[in-house]
């Protein structure tokens, strides 16, 4: 669901135009936040601190120097070898989620430097099914993780997906050792790769390559486990501990390296990349 619909109202004026809605309301501290405000403050709340989705052309603006990116993704398009239906075919949802986002499938990224560092960044698209992994996902990951290797460059993906994509059964969870395969191109050119974590990665994108990162970040509040603490309340029938699966919980038990504010995270990304990267620059002091 796109971020702008979410507490949008329809109001007829007019002639019947909808009129989208001015104010947004924090789902953390229920602050009502001017929409134009929030988007300065990219996207996060000014009175909690509550990190709203942020969209994957925002995801690179924000990381990537600037106009210093180059979109390779989108020639690959996803198929319906096995004609699923549920309670509408896939195709129509395949169909219905390319207009709505304007791309073939849930990931949008290419090549750019950050910090100056030669990188290929990917960013994962919720608003695209979820940001669900199926086969073009993973073979755009895949894919990255070889042209980083062939062209010396560090890998960076932003997570943000509910797992495995079911319309796709078993050729979505191929992906996982499809992912999980090709970084090792990476690790043999001793390139770094890092990880950023966002709400929500849940599912087969935990359980693969968004948790094999050199260096893996998250951003605050973000929802991250493997099946989501529902069902695993209901299949331990425990309480669980509170915070249970956001990142900050995962980063006191050894999961993430750091927690890092939206605002801080284009910096931090640099220094690592500055450090880890042959050809990267320390920072100063670092």
């Amino acid at each position: 669901m796109a971020l702008d619909r979410l507490f949008r109202r329809r109001r007829t004026r007019g002639g019947g135009r909808d009129v989208p809605e001015l104010w947004l309301k924090c789902p953390s501290c229920e602050a009502q936040i001017y929409k134009k405000d929030l988007e300065a403050s990219l996207m996060v709340c000014p009175e909690c601190g509550h990190h709203f989705r942020l969209d994957v052309e925002a995801r690179v603006r924000l990381l990537a120097d600037e106009g210093s990116f180059t979109v390779t993704t989108g020639s690959v398009h996803p198929e319906d070898p096995l004609e699923f239906t549920d309670i509408e075919s896939y195709a129509e949802r395949l169909a219905r989620y390319q207009q709505q986002t304007g791309r073939p499938d849930a990931i949008y990224g290419g090549t750019c430097t950050v910090g100056g560092v030669p990188t290929l960044l990917l960013a994962m698209d919720y608003a695209f099914a979820g940001g669900s992994m199926g086969s073009v996902v993973g073979e755009e990951i895949a894919r990255g993780a070889e042209r980083a290797a062939a062209e010396g460059r560090a890998f960076v993906i932003v997570a943000a997906s509910g797992g495995a994509r079911m319309q796709e059964a078993a050729l979505s969870l191929m992906q996982m050792a499809k992912t999980t395969m090709a970084l090792d191109r990476l690790w043999a050119e001793r390139l770094p790769y890092v990880s950023i974590l966002t709400d929500p990665t849940t599912g087969g994108v935990t359980a693969s390559f968004a948790a094999l990162a050199d260096v893996i970040f998250a951003e605050p509040g973000a929802l991250i486990g493997f099946a989501g603490p529902r069902v695993i309340k209901q299949t331990i029938r425990q309480d669980l501990p509170e915070g249970f699966q956001r990142s900050e919980f995962l980063l006191q038990h050894g999961m993430l390296d750091r927690v890092v504010p939206r605002a801080e995270l284009k910096a931090e990304l640099a220094r690592v990349l500055g450090l880890l990267h042959p050809e990267g620059v320390p920072p100063d002091g670092a």
